[in-house]
């Protein structure tokens, strides 16, 4: 249920990283899955919201990974490449999901040895995936104020694993998206996408862009509309899907990830994207309180990423007081 009180800046630290986390479990049995098949047993995002999968939420490497980059830019203030690696191999669970590219990245880091070799020759010219932008989200809240600032430090973050230029700008656009929508009052479809086009420099990115800014709300879109941006491991066939997703249903985190997952393919990490862009804009109370109950709680669990929320506030307010 949405409160219709402006969310406070709290609930949008903790309504991004939750968000992200609530999207990614909930779409993590669906993975793989084609629409169709979803359609069979949730033939809405109602339906799907209202009755998820029984067993426990457990997010994968999309959260994962997020939570590395929150607790370097705690720690740092900055994207720090050492730490941010560190961050990486400490937290590393190979059977949270991660893609073979990652885990040879990964595992290089583990092992101390050049990842970065691994990460520019593993997939010729480095890997386009969305690897970069599932977990960027810490980075749009935490310089949420100075859009020139975020596009760079999400270029960093990207860089220990996608060297790509469009494995960059994939995850430099996500993390643009959650900081617009961390900062704004009321949603505004023309200013949003303008935003976000007036900083895209591929083609890939600015053509679906554009054709996603002229869709409407979901009240007057088939929601199938979603299906035209992909569905793939790609950053150029998701990043720009999770945004639409956001776009079509701005005042619902429920039909936000609902729909990313009924569209089938990579549905964790789509919902992951779009999951937080929505609660970075609505806030921690707009995501339904028994997905928030059931997702895991143990170790990094939903009450420590409550706590990294509120840490990476306070780099931010740190950050922003120094500027002023």
């Amino acid at each position: 249920m949405l409160d219709k009180s402006q969310p406070t800046i709290e609930s949008r630290f903790e309504g991004c990283l939750l968000g992200l986390a609530v999207g990614d479990a909930l779409g993590a049995p669906f993975e793989g899955m084609s629409a169709d098949d979803i359609a069979q047993r949730y033939p809405s995002a109602q339906d799907l919201i209202e009755n998820p999968p029984p067993e426990e939420l457990c997010y994968t490497d999309d959260t994962q990974m997020a939570i590395g980059v929150a607790e370097t830019l705690v720690k740092c203030g900055r994207i720090n490449e050492r730490e941010l690696c560190k961050r990486f191999v400490a937290n590393y669970s190979p059977e949270r999901g991660y893609g073979a590219g990652a885990k040879i990245v990964l595992e290089a880091m583990v092992d101390e040895r050049d990842h970065k070799v691994l990460a520019a020759n593993h997939f010729p010219g480095g890997s386009f995936g969305n690897g970069a932008a599932m977990r960027v989200a810490p980075v749009g809240l935490m310089f949420r104020h100075d859009h020139e600032r975020l596009w760079r430090e999400a270029r960093l973050s990207a860089l220990p694993t996608h060297v790509h230029p469009l494995g960059i700008e994939g995850a430099q656009l996500l993390a643009l998206a959650v900081g617009i929508a961390s900062t704004i009052e009321a949603f505004d479809r023309d200013d949003f996408f303008a935003s976000l086009a007036e900083k895209c420099q591929s083609q890939d990115y600015t053509d679906p862009l554009r054709k996603a800014s002229l869709l409407s709300d979901v009240g007057a879109s088939d929601v199938r509309d979603l299906a035209l941006f992909g569905n793939g491991i790609e950053a150029t066939s998701s990043v720009v899907t999770a945004i639409a997703a956001f776009a079509m249903s701005p005042n619902s985190y429920d039909a936000t990830i609902g729909n990313a997952i009924l569209l089938g393919g990579d549905t964790d990490t789509i919902a992951a994207m779009a999951g937080a862009i929505s609660g970075a804009y609505l806030g921690i109370t707009a995501i339904p309180f028994h997905l928030l109950e059931h997702l895991e709680d143990q170790e990094q669990g939903a009450s420590y990423l409550q706590i990294l929320a509120s840490k990476l506030r306070a780099a931010h307010e740190k950050i922003a007081k120094a500027v002023a």
